[in-house]
């Protein structure tokens, strides 16, 4: 019974502090949930409902002692729950083939592609010979060529002529899967068109685009005040709208480890938030009869948050800005409360609102980015505070507190970016360390004059102030990205390694007592098959026209063009990007024309593209395995993923084992909402 007795003196242990393990029990269902292969049938659902019931039941039962753990088993099945049902409200149609022909629709967001060109996303939309219950909500529509017919502006209801397909799945077994993230923006068909879009309606009278329409008005003030790319850096602060920002700028940012300054997220919001919180309060507290009859604190707290809404609904209300917002309210709540404002518990106040009312947010990185910086932020210097800055002379704390935060928030982050992104700012610290006071001492207070200024005409005033900030943070980018080694890469992580890590670090944070340590271990376990992660020895693209295979000097392309985007995806995903052409030009692939062969120890693929060379294969040609861009009539001997195979089975992974095993891409994903 002592083991038994060992465990109850720790979780009383913990009393007073569990309300903080409710989103980690949240976040572990909604990741069961995104994890499964199949989609739960009523009888799964059933049971997790009944599994709750008798988890509350067991916590009656179990003493103030081990009472948590069966109330975090409940917690964990209400997040699975969650994510289901979230999933299953939000379902829309989704194409199902490949569309060419009429769209019409209403202009709902505008914003750039990959390829730098505009794009519109649409609802209220007609499709020629479509059912409207087979319609999507939603369509998403990148502009090319010349389109000088239309100047986009929200509510617009526009035609054009365009090609439309599915949502995109994984570009290859285990990646990002934009299927998911479309799911739950209701986008049911993505695609491009050539032929100019015109205008069919003016915007109507409605509210519902109003804010979208002042959004679009104060980023055309701002560039008209500040041209070039400052005037960009400056919209897409305020505004959130950064269509005007050049490629090159972007690049920079990301390598510098400055990109989190374009996203509207919780360094703005908090920015914003406290600079004005501190400005009506001191200024009441300077009115002697205010400062001894009203409640100066809570005033300031009240006005800094509906500063805070103004501010989400201008710059869009994206899902980086609403968790901005929600933890910036939960601190000013807590102001209102006459509690402590920047606490764990309101940390987990904040990530538990956002899981129930957006779960999904826990697959992407901006979720994770920010409560691992959080996290981390109010735990350190929740231990700074009471130590080592008081052993300081006053005039110090400052910068210490600024190099602690970047410091704390950079390492917190890293391998959340590192997973994502493949990439690691070697200079981070030092680029942030330079740009991000001054974004709070300089930049932001000068947007508040802007906006306060704006109404009699004189924003102009704000926005010149802010000029100088802006173009220092943008010099501080261009310069430290131009520095050699200043952008590293890694190789994706096999599956479990961010789960790990995540829970591991919670652990090490959230729990009390001297096993609060064993956190370590299942962090080092991560560094460990992060580490040693493999990636395939053979990719297959879904359109099965380009594979791509690894070798001792990286991975050698089928192609120097086309496919671009799973071409890129690739090479970052090794850790090893560079050029598609330069891929394609390694050796390592036997070419005969429009015949590829790839010499695994397993076997040999072939790729064929083309009715012409596929008519003219003798056979298999010797391989174990042909992949080819057309239908195949066949039969053939061997493995044959044809075009409308892989359209049914998505990208593949060929392993150098033998005999040749070949993951496809919907084995991974399995069978679920987003995923036919």
């Amino acid at each position: 019974m002592r083991p038994l007795a060992s465990i109850a003196d720790g979780l009383l242990a913990q009393r007073g502090h569990l309300f903080v393990w409710v989103p980690v029990c949240l976040g572990v269902g909604v990741g069961i949930y995104f994890g499964l292969r199949a989609e739960p049938d009523w009888r799964i659902w059933m049971g997790l409902g009944l599994l709750a019931a008798l988890c509350i039941g067991a916590a009656r039962l179990a003493g103030p002692a081990f009472a948590p753990l069966p109330l975090g088993l409940m917690l964990v099945s209400a997040g699975v729950g969650l994510a289901g049902l979230r999933a299953h409200l939000l379902a829309a149609p989704v194409l199902s083939y490949r569309y060419y022909g009429a769209i019409e629709g209403r202009i709902i967001a505008i914003d750039r592609s990959a390829s730098d060109a505009v794009r519109l996303t649409l609802d209220q939309v007609v499709l020629d010979h479509v059912p409207p219950a087979r319609t999507p909500l939603k369509v998403r529509v990148s502009l090319h060529g010349a389109q000088d017919w239309l100047d986009p502006a929200p509510g617009q209801v526009v035609g054009l002529t365009g090609h439309l397909s599915p949502p995109a799945g994984p570009v290859e077994p285990g990646g990002f899967d934009y299927r998911r993230t479309a799911w739950f923006d209701r986008i049911g068909a993505v695609g491009y068109t050539r032929s100019p879009a015109v205008l069919l309606r003016p915007p109507a009278g409605g509210v519902d685009l109003w804010l979208f329409r002042q959004r679009l008005a104060v980023s055309k003030a701002v560039a008209s005040t500040l041209p070039g790319q400052v005037g960009a850096f400056a919209a897409a602060l305020m505004t959130g709208d950064r269509a005007g920002l050049s490629q090159q700028v972007l690049t920079d940012m990301r390598a510098a480890n400055l990109a989190h300054l374009l996203a509207i997220s919780g360094l703005h919001m908090g920015l914003l938030t406290a600079f004005v919180f501190g400005v009506v309060r001191a200024g009441l507290a300077l009115i002697r009869p205010l400062a001894l009859r009203w409640p100066v604190k809570k005033i300031a707290a009240v006005v800094a948050l509906l500063t805070g809404a103004a501010y989400l609904a201008l710059s869009g209300a994206s899902v980086a800005t609403e968790r901005a917002f929600v933890m910036v309210a939960v601190a000013l709540v807590a102001v209102l409360l006459d509690r402590r404002a920047l606490t764990l518990r309101a940390v987990a106040m904040a990530a538990t609102i956002i899981l129930v009312l957006r779960p999904e947010a826990l697959v992407g990185p901006g979720f994770q980015m920010s409560f691992a910086a959080t996290t981390a932020l109010v735990a350190g210097f929740g231990l700074l505070s009471g130590r080592e800055l008081r052993l300081v002379p006053r005039w110090a704390a400052p910068v210490i507190t600024v190099i602690a935060s970047s410091l704390i928030a950079g390492l917190a982050t890293a391998p959340f970016a590192a997973a994502h992104f493949n990439q690691v700012s070697h200079y981070g610290l030092i680029a942030n360390l330079a740009a991000v006071p001054l974004m709070g001492v300089w930049v932001m207070p000068a947007g508040v004059l802007a906006a306060c200024l704006a109404p009699f005409g004189l924003g102009w005033v704000g926005l010149r102030i802010m000029a100088p900030g802006l173009a220092w943070i943008l010099g501080v980018a261009h310069e430290v990205a131009r520095w050699p080694g200043a952008l590293g890469h890694v190789v994706t992580p096999a599956g479990p390694v961010l789960a790990l890590l995540s829970l591991g670090f919670l652990w090490l944070i959230l729990w009390r007592g001297r096993p609060r340590w064993a956190g370590f271990v299942p962090m080092l376990l991560a560094a460990v098959l992060w580490g040693f992660s493999t990636r395939p020895a053979l990719l297959v693209a879904d359109s099965g026209a380009m594979m791509g295979a690894m070798t001792a000097d990286g991975r050698v392309l089928s192609k120097p063009r086309g496919d671009s985007f799973s071409a890129l995806a690739w090479l970052e995903n090794d850790g090893a990007p560079v050029p598609q052409d330069v891929a394609a030009g390694r050796a390592g692939l036997t070419r005969d024309g429009r015949v590829i062969r790839a010499a695994l120890p397993g076997g040999t693929v072939l790729l064929v593209t083309g009715k012409v060379a596929l008519a003219a294969l003798d056979g298999c040609g010797g391989a174990a395995v042909l992949i080819s861009n057309q239908v195949d009539a066949g039969p053939r001997p061997c493995i044959v993923y044809d075009l409308s195979r892989l359209r049914r089975t998505g990208a593949l992974a060929i392993d150098a084992s033998t005999p040749l095993r070949i993951v496809t891409a919907s084995e991974v994903t399995g069978h679920r909402p987003w995923s036919p």
